[in-house]
C-alpha cells in the first residue's frame, strides 16, 4: 500500500513544479483520505485538486503530475494503519515525521517548517483547533457567549428614560415639576441605550478549511444563540444563509443538517463569487453599525478582481470588516495566495482564528 510518505512526496513534487503547497495543505490532504473512497481514482483526483491546487491556472500542471506520480504505483492511495479516523499516525514514518522533513528538498538552509499541533505541555487556550477533543468543543460556545455578553452590554452615546437609575434626567425632571408649581418632587432618570451593533458572519466550509470550519462554526453557533442581531452564512462554491438552521438546535444536530444540505461542503472555494452573491442580497442591510466577519484561509479558485470588488463594496458600507484566517496562527504562514493578496488592502482587521486565545483576542474588534 502507498503510505503517508508517498503523499508527502507528491506534495513536494507539486511544490517543485511551482504549485504553492504548504504543510497546512498536506495535513488537509491527509485528512481528506479519511472520508473519501480511495479506490476511486476520479474521487481521489478531484479531492486532492480541491485542496492542493491554489487556482484554476494550476489545474493542468496538477493533472499532469497526478497521472505521472500515481500511475507508477498500483497500490491503494492510503495506508489505513497509518492514517485512521480516531488515532494519530504512529511510528517514525508518521505524518509528523515527514512534515518535519518537508523543507529538506525545498529550502537551502534545511530548517524545518513548524506545523501547528497539540502537545502535552501546551495550554488549552493555545491548543490548535485541529487537535481539539469532543470534550473541549463546548468551551468554544462558552467563549462566544461571553464575547456576546460583553458586546450587548456596551453602551451607546444615546440616552433613554427609565423609572429608576443613577443618572437624573434634569430636563424631564423640570418638566414634571411644572405640575407641582416648580417643586422638584418627582425625579426622572435616564440611562444610556445599549449599542445596536449587528454582526454578519460568513464562514468558509470548503475542503481546505475542513480542519477548522466545524470548530469555527461552533463559535458562530454560540454567537447566533446568544445575540439576536447576528446573521450567519457559509460558502464553498456558493453562498447559503444558515441563521435559521443554527437557531434553537443542538450544535451537532445543526452541523449534521448543514453538512448534508449545503452545496459544495468540503469542496472547492469561490470566495469572490460567494461575497458577490452576499452583496446582491444583503448589502442594503449593512451600515456603519454593522461588523462583517469573514472566516476563511483565502484559498480561492475564482478571480481576485471579483473578490476585491465585493470587498470594496462591503468596506464602504460596514462599520468594520474583519477577516479571520486560521493559517495565520502558524508563524511560517505568509498570505501569498491571490485571494489573500487581493483582500488585504481592503480589510480593517486581519487576525488568526486557530485557537481559543485568538478568538478571545477578537473581542476588542467587536466594539464600534
Amino acid at each position: 500500500m502507498i503510505q503517508i510518505e508517498e503523499l508527502v512526496r507528491f506534495c513536494r513534487a507539486l511544490r517543485e513544479s511551482g504549485i504553492h503547497v504548504t504543510p497546512a495543505e498536506v495535513i488537509t490532504a491527509a485528512t481528506v483520505f479519511q472520508v473519501i473512497d480511495t479506490s476511486d481514482r476520479d474521487e481521489v483526483f478531484l479531492s486532492l485538486r480541491s485542496v492542493l491546487a491554489t487556482s484554476v491556472d494550476d489545474f493542468p500542471a496538477f493533472a499532469e503530475l497526478f497521472d505521472e506520480f500515481w500511475s507508477q504505483s498500483p497500490r491503494k492511495l492510503v495506508e489505513r494503519d497509518v492514517i485512521t479516523r480516531n488515532a494519530p499516525a504512529k511510528g517514525a514514518k508518521g505524518l509528523a515525521f515527514f512534515l518535519e522533513h518537508w523543507a529538506n528538498s525545498l529550502r537551502a538552509d534545511g530548517k524545518p517548517i513548524n506545523v501547528p499541533g497539540a502537545s502535552d505541555t501546551e495550554s488549552g487556550a493555545e491548543k490548535d483547533f485541529s487537535a481539539f477533543t469532543n470534550e473541549e468543543l463546548e468551551e468554544i460556545s462558552r467563549l462566544a457567549r461571553r464575547v456576546v455578553k460583553r458586546l450587548a452590554s456596551k453602551p451607546s452615546r444615546r440616552w433613554r428614560p427609565v423609572r429608576r437609575g443613577h443618572k437624573v434626567n434634569l430636563r424631564r425632571s423640570l418638566r414634571l415639576s411644572l405640575k407641582t408649581g416648580g417643586e422638584l418632587i418627582d425625579l426622572a432618570y435616564k440611562q444610556r441605550r445599549p449599542k445596536r451593533t449587528r454582526l454578519f458572519v460568513i464562514c468558509d466550509v470548503s475542503g481546505s478549511m475542513d480542519l477548522y470550519s466545524r470548530l469555527l462554526l461552533q463559535f458562530v453557533y454560540g454567537l447566533q444563540n446568544s445575540f439576536a442581531r447576528v446573521e450567519s452564512f457559509v460558502f464553498a462554491t456558493s453562498l447559503s444563509r444558515i441563521t435559521g438552521e443554527l437557531k434553537n438546535k443542538t450544535y451537532q444536530r445543526a452541523l449534521d443538517r448543514l453538512s448534508a444540505s449545503i452545496h459544495g461542503w468540503s469542496g472547492g472555494t469561490r470566495i469572490g463569487a460567494s461575497l458577490a452573491a452576499f452583496n446582491a442580497q444583503w448589502l442594503r442591510r449593512i451600515d456603519k453599525r454593522t461588523i462583517v466577519i469573514i472566516l476563511s484561509d483565502g484559498w480561492d479558485t475564482g478571480e481576485p478582481e471579483q473578490l476585491a470588488a465585493a470587498l470594496s463594496l462591503l468596506k464602504a458600507r460596514a462599520g468594520r470588516l474583519i477577516w479571520l484566517n486560521p493559517l495565520l496562527g502558524n508563524t511560517t504562514y505568509q498570505p501569498a495566495t491571490r485571494g489573500m493578496q487581493a483582500a488585504l488592502p481592503l480589510i480593517d482587521v486581519f487576525a488568526p482564528a486557530h485557537d481559543l486565545a485568538s478568538l478571545r483576542a477578537l473581542e476588542p474588534h467587536l466594539v464600534l
